[in-house]
């Protein structure tokens, strides 16, 4: 690096020089085939951090390889050894938390408080699955006919590609290796170009506690298309799990079919909050800045319409606006901030675009609305009133700081807005009507529902959308169940 590319604060430095900057294949850190690497960008400064092994068609081939060859073995090391492993992994996440959670805010952009949080969330899928890794079950049973006998197995699926996200770049890693490892279960991860550096500081933790070699390979890539075909059509490879945009994961899905890849796929949101005239507006605001503000409203759980009960919309409106004028934004690294910058130059553009075409639309802006001051990419906490129900927002993830509000009269009214979407990851419900607060749940077109609370993620509980949102659930006792087959066997002679 040169001096002027440097972080600006030498713990900072330090961090990001500790961390693995090359492709880990077969157990061994090693550059890409033909040497080429891609900066990695503070987007709080625009500043190049570091750069990072650019993986090729090759690269992409000898790791799957090395996950091939890794296979059966590991798929028969003992179960409680693979446990052990993640809660070896899990224990030196937790021992090495400010670390991780600097290096996540350099290249993330989140507040180091946002960082923590999610350095925390994930250490415990970790956790969770060093116990699952013990409980995969299977059956015995006498035939129907009583000849015979019928016995089911559980068995790991195999080589894996994973593919995960630049806004939770830890959690969506260890939601995915967590139960692979559990499983026996061997892998191929592609991290984001955006935040590579956070997967790659993952796998040194996992070789430290314990991963053989060939088990977990991981290729940063500055373009997908460069190492995910080559991947995809090679018959060693077994499954495919991605989390990101609904576009990206609809033309993998088309990718995976012409061998009939197993998938998982956690796509895009556009989640409804709604509240009802009943509410608690208080703890709806609570809510909302929880489900709004997580990840600087760069999540596919945040709430993207807020859909307000007429009587206590003004009220509500104030209140959130309150809050968010509150907010100070600025370089994450500074633990008084509380928003930090978005991702790159174009979320920042996106943004400013659905802000844009609403306002023209007939919205009004009752704060925030603009891009902010100085270098890198961020946006101001904005509350939009008066949304136009043709506005793009309300259609498109947002993912950014922005809260549009709508209002409605009659709880039909409110539930047929939230299901005119494609997609159905999370929707947001607010009232102290229990037979309201059920029916409504029960309506809803998604896969989770906050009831009264802004946050849903939790390491014991399934992750996963309905619709256009995705295939498949991650955590929970059924996340490990994305990386298992299910073998039947018919014994005769009994």
């Amino acid at each position: 690096m040169s001096a002027t590319d440097q972080p600006s604060h030498p713990r900072e430095n330090t961090v990001v020089d500790q961390t693995p900057t090359q492709l880990l294949i077969d157990g061994t850190w090693r550059p890409a085939a033909r040497g080429g690497t891609f900066p990695v960008e503070d987007p709080s400064t625009t500043r190049t951090l570091c750069s990072v092994s650019d993986a090729t068609a090759e690269d992409a081939v000898e790791a799957l390889a090395a996950a091939d060859r890794a296979q059966n073995a590991w798929a028969a090391h003992p179960p409680r050894e693979r446990g052990e492993i993640l809660r070896r992994a899990f224990e030196t996440i937790t021992d090495r938390h400010e670390d991780l959670a600097l290096l996540m805010t350099l290249e993330m952009g989140k507040p180091l408080a946002e960082s923590r949080a999610e350095i925390t969330y994930a250490a415990e899928f970790f956790r969770w699955f060093a116990e699952e890794a013990v409980r995969i079950g299977g059956d015995y049973s006498v035939s129907p006919s009583g000849k015979g006998r019928m016995l089911v197995l559980r068995q790991p699926v195999g080589p894996s590609l994973m593919i995960t996200p630049w806004n939770f770049p830890m959690a969506m890693g260890t939601r995915k290796i967590g139960p692979a490892v559990a499983a026996g279960c061997t892998m191929v991860v592609k991290p984001a170009h955006q935040t590579p550096l956070t997967m790659l500081a993952l796998g040194h933790i996992l070789t430290e506690s314990g991963l053989p070699d060939g088990v977990l390979n991981i290729i940063p890539a500055r373009h997908a298309g460069e190492v995910t075909p080559p991947i995809l059509n090679d018959e060693r490879i077994r499954k495919l799990t991605f989390t990101g945009s609904t576009p990206v994961g609809r033309r993998l899905i088309e990718q995976a079919a012409p061998r009939v890849l197993n998938v998982s796929m956690e796509l895009g949101g556009n989640a409804p909050f709604l509240v009802f005239d009943d509410a608690d507006v208080d703890a709806a605001v609570d809510g909302a800045m929880l489900a709004k503000m997580r990840n600087i409203g760069e999540a596919c759980t945040a709430a993207n319409r807020f859909y307000v009960h007429r009587s206590v919309a003004e009220e509500f409106t104030t209140k959130l606006t309150e809050r968010m004028r509150a907010l100070r934004t600025g370089r994450g690294v500074d633990d008084s901030v509380e928003v930090g910058p978005l991702i790159d130059a174009g979320q920042l553009d996106k943004v400013v675009e659905l802000v844009d075409d609403a306002v023209a639309r007939g919205a009004r802006v009752v704060t925030g609305g603009q891009r902010g001051d100085g270098p890198g990419h961020y946006y101001t906490p904005t509350v939009l009133a008066d949304v136009p129900t043709e506005a793009r927002l309300l259609r498109e993830e947002i993912f950014g700081p922005v809260a549009p509000i709508v209002t409605f009269t009659e709880e039909h009214q409110a539930l047929q807005a939230a299901n005119d979407t494609e997609f159905g990851l999370v929707s947001y419900v607010y009232t102290r009507d229990m037979q309201r607060a059920l029916r409504v749940s029960e309506a809803l077109q998604a896969g989770m529902v906050g009831l009264n609370q802004g946050v849903v993620s939790n390491a014991a509980a399934p992750f996963g959308g309905v619709k256009q949102s995705g295939i498949g659930r991650e955590g929970g006792t059924v996340g490990i169940d994305e990386y298992l087959e299910t073998k039947y066997v018919a014994v005769g002679g009994l």
